[in-house]
Order: C-alpha cells, then structure tokens, then sequence
C-alpha cells in the first residue's frame, strides 16, 4: 500500500516507513500527516510530531486512535470507508467455502492419497447469520444469496435477545461489526451456546469480538463446527499456537483488504486528503 499512496502524492511530499525497532514518539516528530494503519496512536503519539496536520487512516477501523487527542490537538482524523469492502467480501466467502469443504482436513487427506474425503456440505439451503448489515455485510448478504443460502442478520446493537435468536438459526455466521465496548467479547460462552451444533463461525472483523476462551471450549466440544479467522486478538500473531494449528480452524493472515484494487482505491483517498488539507479544502471521510 505503501508504493500506492507514494505514486498517487502531489508533488514535493514524502512518504516514510516506521522502524518499530524504535519508540513511536521518536519516529514521528518530523511528520506531517500520520498513516496509522495497525499502529497505536495515542495521545503521546499525536503529541509527538511538531507540525502535525491530518490523521489519515488507510482503512475504515479506526478504534486505536484517540479521536479526543487529536480534538484537543485540532488535528483532523479521517479514515477510507469503502475502499476494501469488495475485498473483506471475497474473503468472507472464501472462508465460508473452505469451511464448508474442510480444506486443512482435505489437504492432509491429499497429502496422504486418500480419495473422496472429508465428507463436506453443501452451501444451498443453508442459512447465513450475519452480525451487521452495513458495507461488508449487506454485501456478503448478496453473494450468499447467489449461491442458495438464505440470509438473515441482525444489527451490533441489537437487543441480545434477537442475537441469541439469529445465531440459533443459522449454519453460519459472518461477523461484519466494528469492535467497541457493545461488541468486545459479543461471542462468548452463551453465544456459542446458542448457535447450532456443528455451526461455523467467520470472522473478517476484529479479533477481540470473539471470546478466545469460550471460541476454544466450543470448538473443544464440539459445539462450534470451525472457525475462520482473517483477524485476531493480538497481531502479530503467533505462528506457533495450538489453536492456529486445529484443522477446524482455518486462517488467514489478516488480509481480508489487501487486494491490489483495495490497495488503489484506499490510495487514491489517502493522497487527495494530503491534497486538500495542503490547499485548505474540506477533507473526505473526515471523522474528527
């Protein structure tokens, strides 16, 4: 994304790349604008630079900024709604699908030259439970549609009733939701206790919506058919956990908006910003 933004600035900006061998403060005393991305940025970090102009988020999850901070600083903040929901989709549905066909099973059943197995299910017929129908949500709500699967979703901020309800009805469910102090920890041990037996869980949102501890139990169980997981609790993760390793845990590494088309459209947001803020016209996307 990097190499995206830089061809896309005006004419006499820069672009740098943090060490993260060094402290965050260290690294953005000279910047102008911030490009946080995963990165935190606190009130310590918004301090730090000495001729501070924007906040541009290259994405839309924006929840390890302090928008208070950079308010009190007049600094505005502005994120890129949109860019990567086509992306966050496929990689939804991929999920979904691998799910479905087993694909860590399949791939030892390959490696050891067994024919026919494993046993999967078919998508048609099958109900998509979807927590949130906004952007991403309604989006996979269309995609799943086309292949069969009938669709129902509810809102984060739904009563747990109607969440409850949902989840007991669906064979899968797809988690579209920003993370806040509603949805940190949504998915925990009654959630799970809701859902069908032998449902399937996927998760291109944020990692933290999942009770890790009760996601165990339920898989442990049995109760919880697989997990896919495109985001996690802490990142990096590490490699080396045993429930990375599960073969009804499917993951990937957090690349549910990184598409070169994501990348570009993400770009194109970032650089007219760093314009308009350069020529004093009103920002896009602008959330603080």
């Amino acid at each position: 994304m990097v190499d995206a933004i830089r061809e896309r600035l005006p004419p006499g900006n820069t672009i740098g790349i943090r060490d993260t061998a060094k402290p965050i403060v260290e690294e953005l005393r000279e910047c102008e604008v911030i490009l946080p991305s995963n990165a935190r940025i606190d009130a310590e970090a918004i301090a730090a630079p000495k001729n501070l102009v924007l906040i541009q988020q290259p994405a839309v999850g924006h929840e390890g900024i302090d928008l208070a901070a950079a308010r009190a600083r007049g600094v505005p903040v502005c994120n890129a709604p949109g860019a990567n929901t086509s992306s966050v989709v496929d990689a939804t549905m991929f999920l979904i699908l691998a799910l479905a066909r087993k694909t860590r099973v399949a791939a030892r059943t390959f490696a050891e030259a067994r024919i026919g197995v494993p046993l999967g299910v078919e998508l048609e017929g099958k109900t998509l439970g979807l927590v949130g129908n906004g952007g991403s949500g309604s989006r996979v709500k269309r995609a799943a549609e086309g292949l069969g699967m009938h669709v129902r979703f509810v809102r984060s901020s739904d009563d747990r009733a109607a969440v409850l309800a949902m989840l007991a009805a669906s064979d899968f469910v797809s988690i579209h939701c920003p993370l806040n102090e509603r949805t940190r920890g949504m998915f925990d041990g009654s959630a799970f206790a809701a859902m069908k037996p032998g449902a399937y869980l996927v998760n291109c949102a944020r990692g933290p919506i999942i009770d890790r501890r009760a996601l165990e139990d339920a898989l442990e169980s049995g109760k919880l058919g697989g997990v896919g997981l495109d985001v996690f609790w802490h990142e990096p993760w590490d490699p080396s956990d045993p429930l990375y390793a599960r073969e009804d845990v499917i993951v990937l590494p957090h690349i549910g908006g990184s598409t070169k088309e994501a990348f570009g459209r993400i770009a194109d947001i970032c650089a007219e910003n760093v314009r308009r803020i350069a020529s004093g016209e009103p920002l896009l996307h602008r959330i603080a």
